[in-house]
């Protein structure tokens, strides 16, 4: 049995979120378990979620890989949260919203992107996206 759509197509946050995501080389979207994955190979963000061991659903989540070396600061950051399921595997979260701070999205993306990409992809990210 499928899983249900858990998101609306029309929904602004998830258009923004979509724009900077597939901006990045060689990333698709594709939809599982009812919600948004953007994905170069591997998943490295999906829209919407919940925190770890509660069953409140944040359906306008950003969840991502955080860069290893900045993860301690995020999780000391009332922002950021751990998901259910994919936070054993190091990832993160954090609600998104219109006036959240797409510069700081697209560098969360960036980051997530950057650790579950072909070195290919990654090159082409230093070559086209800093001209």
């Amino acid at each position: 049995m499928p899983h249900p759509i858990m998101f609306d197509d029309d929904d602004p946050v998830l258009a923004r979120l979509r724009t900077l995501a597939l901006a990045l080389p060689e990333a698709v979207e594709k939809v599982s378990h009812g919600r948004p994955n953007f994905r170069c190979g591997k998943v490295f963000a999906v829209y919407g979620g919940g925190p770890k061991g509660s069953k409140t659903r944040h359906d306008t989540a950003l969840l991502f890989i955080p860069d290893p070396g900045e993860k301690a600061a995020l999780e000391q950051d009332d922002r950021f949260w751990v998901p259910a399921y994919y936070g054993p595997a190091g990832w993160l979260a954090t609600d998104l919203s219109p006036d959240s701070d797409w510069a700081e999205v697209a560098e969360l993306l960036d980051a997530s992107f950057r650790q579950i990409a072909p070195k290919r992809a990654v090159a082409r990210l230093s070559t086209e996206f800093t001209d």
